[in-house]
């Protein structure tokens, strides 16, 4: 019996989380990118789980002034999270013992904190003052926690998960994580987090190299040269 009512709450609350993130009508006329295109692959939220989804995706709302999605695009963290919940959510049932839903789940909320701690001027990215004080990580799970605590009956036990996840995906104390992931959800979300963000640093170097190059200059994101074949004549 109770381990039936974990596994509904479970199902319930995680994918009630991969819904789109909310989006104001007059920002869909404004700017097309942010209509909602694409969602995790294999998952759709079920019908009548609206509020824990609802309570996870306000914390992003409150962060940003109700509206995190102009920050989020301009700092590229809305692209990168979704990519980071698919790759995750495809990755999992390679790996015997991880749960998906909770893997996920700590994906998609991994870096909200960065609604907090970095400012929406397209010109001068910038840390905030909460930002520097308090620290991306601190900041995304305070916001998960308090989402958390507002719904009625979320099993304790998968709370931890998800705030092990958001703590730990830097993966180590020297990258800023107080703690180094030690579940394997929290494990496959930093390496993913991290490979995605080592695949985005070939993307960024490409657009910055010069026409006919395809050898690029060392990069600290890389830690090495980028060699471009497509660009080699």
């Amino acid at each position: 019996m109770l381990r039936d009512r974990r596994a509904r709450l479970r199902g319930a609350h995680h994918r009630a989380l991969l819904g789109p993130p909310p989006v104001r009508a007059q920002d869909h006329d404004r700017d097309d990118s942010l209509r909602p295109r694409r969602r995790v692959r294999g998952v759709r939220p079920r019908r009548g789980t609206e509020r824990p989804g609802r309570a996870a995706r306000s914390a992003a709302s409150r962060a940003a002034g109700d509206d995190p999605e102009p920050a989020a695009r301009r700092h590229g963290l809305l692209d990168h999270t979704v990519s980071v919940a698919q790759a995750v959510s495809a990755s999992a049932s390679a790996f015997p013992g991880i749960e998906r839903d909770i893997a996920v789940t700590g994906a998609l909320l991994h870096d909200l904190g960065k609604t907090m701690a970095y400012n929406d001027d397209p010109l001068a990215i910038d840390l905030t003052d909460a930002g520097r004080l308090q620290g991306e990580i601190p900041l995304g799970y305070y916001l998960v926690r308090r989402e958390i605590e507002r719904i009625e009956g979320f099993d304790p036990e998968l709370a931890q998960a998800i705030f092990h996840i958001v703590l730990s995906h830097h993966g180590t104390l020297e990258n800023g994580s107080p703690v180094i992931p030690a579940t394997r959800e929290a494990t496959l979300v930093h390496a993913i987090d991290n490979l995605g963000g080592k695949l985005g640093s070939f993307d960024r170097i490409e657009r910055a190299l010069p026409d006919g190059e395809a050898w690029s200059r060392f990069d600290r994101g890389i830690d090495s040269a980028a060699y471009f074949r497509s660009r080699a004549a």
